[in-house]
This record gives C-alpha cells, sequence and structure tokens, in this order.
C-alpha cells in the first residue's frame, strides 16, 4: 500500500510552532513568522513520526510530498524527516508546470494523508482539490487540519482507504464524507 503524506502543515512544521496552539499556528503563517521560511528548522508535528512508523511496521510505503520544486530543497526536507525519525521513504516535489493534483497523480498513490491547507487559502491549495475526475477515483484522500498532525489517525495504514476509519478525513472537495 502506498502511502503519501503531505510534509509542509501536515507531517512538518516551521520551528515557533512547536508549544504553541493550533490557531496560533495558523497566524504565525499568515503573520509571515521568519521561522516560516527557514525550512531546515523545521519539527514535526504531533504524533507524526511515531504514526508513520507505525504505518510502515504494518507494510505501508512512505511517499512523501513536498510544496518545494528546487532539488536543494528537496534534500533539505529529506535532511528534516531524517534528523526527526521519520521512516524511509522518498521526497517529492512538482516538476516544472505540474501541479499538486498532477503529483499525485503521478505517484500512483493508494491513499494521501494532507493538511487543509487553512494558513495559505483553504482546500482549493489541497492536493485533494487539485486531482482530475479521473484521478479522483484514487487515492483516497484524508485532509486534516492544519498543523495537528497524524497521532488521531488510525494505527492500521489500510483503514485509511475505508470512508469514515479516519474521523477526521474529507473528500477531495473537502466536505466531509457523507455517513451511512
Amino acid at each position: 500500500m502506498k502511502v503519501g503524506v503531505f510534509l509542509h502543515g501536515t507531517a512538518i512544521m516551521h520551528a515557533t510552532a512547536a508549544g504553541v496552539g493550533r490557531d496560533e499556528r495558523v497566524q504565525q503563517v499568515r503573520r509571515r513568522d521568519p521561522s516560516v521560511r527557514e525550512f531546515t528548522s523545521y519539527v514535526p508535528t504531533p504524533g507524526t513520526a511515531v504514526k508513520l512508523a507505525a504505518w510502515q511496521q504494518q507494510g505501508a510505503s512512505l511517499i512523501y510530498l513536498s510544496s518545494h520544486r528546487r532539488p536543494e530543497d528537496l534534500r533539505a526536507d529529506e535532511a528534516v524527516i531524517r534528523r526527526h525519525g521519520f521512516p524511509e521513504g522518498p521526497v517529492h516535489g512538482r516538476a516544472e508546470a505540474e501541479d499538486y493534483g498532477a503529483l499525485v497523480e503521478r505517484l500512483g498513490l493508494d491513499a494521501l494523508v494532507e493538511d487543509d491547507c487553512e494558513s495559505i487559502g483553504g482546500t482549493a491549495q489541497t492536493c485533494a482539490a487539485q486531482l482530475t475526475v479521473a484521478g479522483r477515483q484514487s487515492p483516497r484522500c484524508i485532509v486534516l487540519p492544519e498543523f495537528t498532525g497524524l497521532a488521531a489517525l488510525p494505527d492500521d495504514p489500510a483503514a485509511l482507504l475505508t470512508p469514515g476509519e479516519a474521523a477526521t478525513s474529507k473528500d477531495a472537495d473537502g466536505a466531509a464524507p457523507a455517513s451511512g
């Protein structure tokens, strides 16, 4: 099972976000706190490294998605996640003229975990919102509130594929899944 995890705002966050609440983290981005641009000093969001390790131990192949495009910035992202003990997995960024939807489709993911991009304009900025109609058939998209981390997600990565299993999940359009 291939699980894509978006890095910035989902799995990692700017250093000054540590120790403050989610609302303040969002405001730091909106105020353009200098640490937001200091990508090499990013830290994990709550519970993320532990959750990813659990998924990998259960057979998930982890693929990290970055907001960066330049190879040197992707290498910086790799250094951050290694420094913080994230499980092995490649870091991918968008190619020139590629949007996030095309990146996700190119990677052939089974599940995508990302945040709602509240601090930068909302769900229209998400990978899920940028998928083509055909691309929305797969992967299963789980959209979390920005900066909350992965701790509340199921320990079994296969549960990510079942609508309703992740209480915080949303469909590709950002709406909460229908119950039933």
